[in-house]
């Protein structure tokens, strides 16, 4: 199966290098960076790499970004992507294991979560707190436990290539997008990942920004749940 990487990057000129030396030895997946419009060397070090690079015009964000990525997958013919953060916290050697329950049939998207082991960088404190809380209100919602819902370490089959590409949330789009292919009935799962600590480069995710964070993807999530099956 043809198995794209997408890495999603602003401002990774430190974490690339990373990225490309954890990528040495895996042959079988080709790679992605998707540079929303950084203002550092990203897209020339990314070039230098051997990666292929897409610069969009201007800075998208997060789930522009990917969702970019998505649509590079879907025009491209590939059957599987796979998540992976420019900041070297992801490390490739997992993406066996990410996508061997796509390999099977078993699953449409597989989460790369650092909790089920507990084992690696388990994240700050303030970010732990987020991550419960968006676990807890997944089972809330869909009555269905994701240990990790923040992971942006992820793989997903053709069908849910294909949705993304056409809907994906815009701003810090992992929880959302949880739970609208868990109320559209894809199998989600889990598999256990060690995740490094950010090698470089910045978080969008700020501490003055978390309680904007969650209140809007909580209500996006709520919002979402409510619709009606189909595909919307």
């Amino acid at each position: 199966m043809k198995v794209l990487a997408i890495i999603p990057a602003f401002n990774e000129e430190a974490g690339l290098l990373r990225v490309a030396e954890q990528f040495k030895g895996i042959n079988d997946v080709d790679i992605v960076v998707i540079n929303d419009c950084s203002k550092d060397a990203t897209s020339v070090l990314g070039k230098k790499i051997g990666f292929n690079v897409i610069d969009l015009p201007c800075n998208l964000g997060i789930g522009g970004a990917v969702q970019t990525g998505y649509k590079y997958a879907r025009d491209h013919g590939y059957e599987i992507a796979v998540q992976v953060d420019g900041d070297g916290q992801h490390n490739p050697s997992y993406i066996k294991e990410l996508i061997k329950p796509i390999q099977e049939g078993r699953s449409d998207m597989v989460i790369g979560s650092r909790y089920l082991k507990k084992e690696g960088f388990q994240s700050t404190l303030l970010r732990r707190v987020g991550i419960n809380y968006f676990s807890f209100l997944i089972y809330l919602l869909q009555k269905k436990r994701i240990t990790d819902p923040t992971s942006g370490f992820r793989a997903c089959n053709r069908r849910v290539i294909e949705l993304f590409s056409s809907r994906y949330p815009n701003d810090y789009p992992e929880p959302e997008s949880i739970v609208y292919l868990l109320r559209n009935n894809f199998q989600t799962e889990e598999v256990p990942v060690v995740m490094n600590e950010r090698f470089g480069g910045e978080s969008s995710i700020s501490s003055l920004k978390s309680i904007y964070y969650m209140i809007k993807v909580s209500l996006a999530m709520i919002i979402d749940n409510m619709r009606k099956i189909g595909l919307t």
